[in-house]
């Protein structure tokens, strides 16, 4: 029933695959972690669930700093909204591969047991699972493991291995893990490849962080009834609200005046004026990624008039005086408490040649880690967007027309890959 051995010809890959990753107690364990690599190398995201013996060979910040992703072992954890995690994991992935596949988490698996949590995912699944097993060669060739094994095969659950060899207890035999460079060619071949267009789950990714966001436009009074403002909708500042939060983050969203809801778990601060948002934005800080996408009126008048101003009066709308506005991205990146991430938008006119020209001048302008670009009159007020990504380095990364939710999970996956690790609090 073993899995063959995949043929030498060039990999399959598994770019936009999202696959949970089950690690049992066992010494083969430290094999996983060389595994959570391998498949990122080909292009898939992982996620690790442990068992709690595998706690005792390997740590859950290996794993978290190896996959980008906080560990999930625990069947009643808070970091699932809806309190269903052998659900969401489940529904979230491509597969499930378990390796190391313990003799005791293989018995439990086909008689339906779920003290675990990876056993209940597993039971929940409408995926592929795939197991590695890993065990003493008197444990793989007992009867009871072998029907085992037997039964799960009819079940339709894929056997990696075991492979031949020098085991740790000393003992020579079948019951080894396959190599991690097997597991993942075996995967490269047999997931199923998802539409070229979806996006990766981002859970975890943003995981106890705090994100600041600023949206929407601003809008500076000329009189009690005149302001001047901008078409900005706020929908692509909610929308990398939204995936933040998902995405794990503790979210804080200073926001202009626009008729969007907030996201659920999002903590909104409503402002309307540049200088509201710029003293919105310092309180809320310090923050670990600060996303400035609020269109931010450049000018405001001096001295708004106190009275309607008339047709008929003496001052026109042409005697108004003009002072500029806070800079509040530059004034963000050279903060004391300056987020580690700091990410700016930039709507432009004009073509997209003359965007990508304009972009690397204004992001060393601002003095910002990351500078998304757009096309104004493409963009505002469309649920749908096309952006342009400029690192420091030089390079940029489009990111071809989609609806900006869609956009907005990308861009967390974005900056979730910029900012250093952070350990999660236990």
């Amino acid at each position: 029933m073993s899995t063959p051995v995949p043929d030498q010809k060039p990999t399959k890959r598994l770019d936009g695959c999202h696959l949970v990753l089950g690690v049992t107690g066992g010494i083969a364990a430290y094999k996983a972690c060389e595994l959570v690599r391998r498949l990122q190398d080909l292009g898939a995201s992982v996620q690790v669930v442990m068992t709690e013996g595998a706690k005792h060979f390997v740590t859950e910040t290996t794993f978290q700093a190896l996959s980008g992703r906080p560990v999930i072992s625990d069947q009643w954890t808070d970091s699932v909204q809806n309190g269903m995690p052998h659900i969401d994991l489940a529904r979230e992935s491509d597969g499930i591969v378990v390796a190391p596949a313990s003799a005791d988490f293989l018995a439990k698996l086909c008689h339906g047991q779920t003290d675990e949590l990876l056993l209940s995912l597993c039971l929940a699944r409408d995926v592929p699972l795939w197991v590695a097993p890993a065990m003493n060669r008197q444990m793989w060739e007992n009867p009871v493991t072998q029907d085992n094994i037997r039964l799960l095969g009819e079940r339709g659950i894929r056997l990696i291995g075991p492979d031949q060899g020098e085991q740790a207890c000393g003992e020579v035999g079948l019951g080894r893990m396959v190599e991690a460079e097997h597991i993942a060619q075996t995967l490269a071949q047999e997931v199923t490849s998802p539409p070229t267009d979806r996006v990766p789950p981002v859970r975890g990714r943003l995981h106890g962080r705090h994100v600041l966001i600023t949206a929407g436009p601003t809008e500076e009074p000329i009189d009690p009834i005149r302001v001047i403002t901008n078409r900005s909708s706020g929908q692509m500042g909610y929308a990398l609200a939204r995936a933040a939060q998902q995405a794990g983050a503790r979210v804080t969203l200073v926001s202009g005046p626009v008729s969007l809801r907030t996201p659920v778990g999002v903590a909104r601060v409503a402002v309307r004026t540049a200088q509201d948002m710029q003293k919105a934005v310092e309180e809320a800080l310090p923050a670990d990624v600060f996303i400035g996408v609020a269109a931010v009126a450049d000018w405001r008048v001096a001295h708004p008039s106190t009275e309607k101003l008339k047709k008929q009066s003496a001052q026109g709308l042409s005697d108004l005086t003009w002072v500029e506005n806070p800079d509040i991205l530059a004034g963000v990146a050279s903060h004391t408490h300056r987020p580690a991430l700091v990410v700016g938008f930039a709507a432009e006119t004009g073509t997209e040649q003359d965007l990508a020209q304009t972009l690397p001048t204004k992001l060393a302008r601002k003095q910002a880690d990351l500078l998304i670009g757009n096309l104004a009159v493409e963009n505002m007020h469309q649920t749908h967007g096309q952006f342009l990504v400029q690192y420091p380095d030089g390079r940029q990364v489009k990111l071809a027309k989609d609806d900006k939710n869609s956009q907005a999970l990308r861009m967390v996956h974005l900056l979730a890959d910029l900012l250093p690790f952070q350990e999660t609090p236990s």
